[in-house]
């Protein structure tokens, strides 16, 4: 399934009835967003599908719901599954609406928290190595990570503000899992349990602000607290069993800036799975249900490693477009800051 938070777009609402209300979540199926609650009930009123409770229409508030959420959720879809969208209707209003007609949000407006891992030992040595600086033997006996502003996500074609201080933005490419259930002191064998799913993570990073406050010998801060990407859906492992092994995905990742590809690489490199990251993060703590965990760049997948003889630092006007197979295209234009 992919998953999404979605509003409807103002010139839409003029010609339809706000029955949909605000912010609210459902599942993308060629082209087209089924509302998930709406869906429940069509499910309810015209197939007589009996359920214990109405489905959540906040993404974390269905993440709560478990395995069994997700159980009900496939019910809802198999009953829809065959029907034309604009015949699925509740009350007269379509169930399902174009891609074009909808807003996509971040899949977790506002998650709980979000831990940023550097778990591609590919990154870690070039970008190291381009500041003359050798591998850091301590990086290999667990896996690292900084907590970033879980209030500033942005979402898919929601344009990022360039920060003021810097001249030097740049775009990672990531993937981020997200939590599914709460859990501490998860042991890698068993994480897996613990994902929701997998979607694209963009950590914009003002290199030039991040590189003097980690001089100091803590952060980053404000060098990535400005904005973080996500989107443009929440892929659930079930629709990517098929490219997993063990602990690893085989996906292939790409990044292009104005069209021109400049990052290239594949999740399946990652040194420390999410797995991992998991036992890691929750050592000792609660993980929540939407929860994000970042990958941290792959390998190739920045300015900062690539250098600027390859691409010069993002500007105003620049469209980025951060590609993972099976999860999508993550794009967002840069634009000037605004107070």
């Amino acid at each position: 399934m992919r998953l999404v938070t979605y509003v409807i777009k103002e010139d839409v609402l003029n010609i339809r009835s706000e029955v949909h209300g605000d912010a609210r979540i459902g599942w993308v199926q060629d082209g087209y967003v089924w509302d998930i609650g709406f869906a429940q009930e069509w499910a309810i009123l015209e197939k007589g599908i009996p359920f214990p409770r109405a489905l959540p229409t906040d993404m974390v508030a269905f993440l709560e719901t478990g395995a069994n959420g997700l159980v009900w959720l496939r019910q809802v879809i198999d009953a829809c599954r065959g029907t034309q969208p604009d015949q699925v209707k509740v009350e007269g209003e379509p169930v399902a609406l174009s891609l074009a007609e909808v807003r996509l949000l971040p899949p977790v407006p506002r998650p709980p928290s979000f831990r940023d891992f550097y778990a591609f030992e590919q990154h870690v040595k070039t970008a190291r190595a381009r500041r003359g600086l050798d591998m850091i033997p301590e990086w290999y006996h667990f896996p690292v990570f900084y907590f970033s502003n879980h209030q500033t996500i942005l979402a898919h074609e929601q344009p990022v503000s360039r920060p003021s201080g810097t001249q030097c933005l740049d775009y990672e490419l990531e993937v981020a899992c997200i939590i599914g259930k709460k859990g501490r002191n998860i042991p890698r064998e068993s994480a897996r349990e613990y994902i929701a799913g997998l979607c694209i993570l963009n950590d914009w990073s003002a290199r030039d602000v991040q590189l003097e406050e980690m001089k100091v010998g803590l952060g980053p801060a404000k060098g990535k607290d400005f904005a973080t990407s996500l989107g443009p859906w929440l892929v659930t492992l079930d629709e990517l069993e098929d490219r997993r092994n063990g602990d690893h995905w085989d996906l292939a990742m790409t990044a292009r800036v104005n069209g021109v590809e400049l990052s290239h690489g594949n999740l399946r490199d990652l040194h420390f799975s999410f797995s991992e990251m998991i036992e890691r993060a929750s050592q000792d703590v609660f993980l929540y249900p939407g929860d994000v965990i970042g990958s941290g760049t792959v390998g190739t997948g920045c300015i900062l490693e690539l250098g600027t003889e390859v691409h010069r630092w993002l500007e105003p006007g620049d469209v980025i477009e951060l590609e993972v197979e099976r999860l999508g295209v993550l794009r967002n234009r840069i634009v000037e800051r605004c107070d």
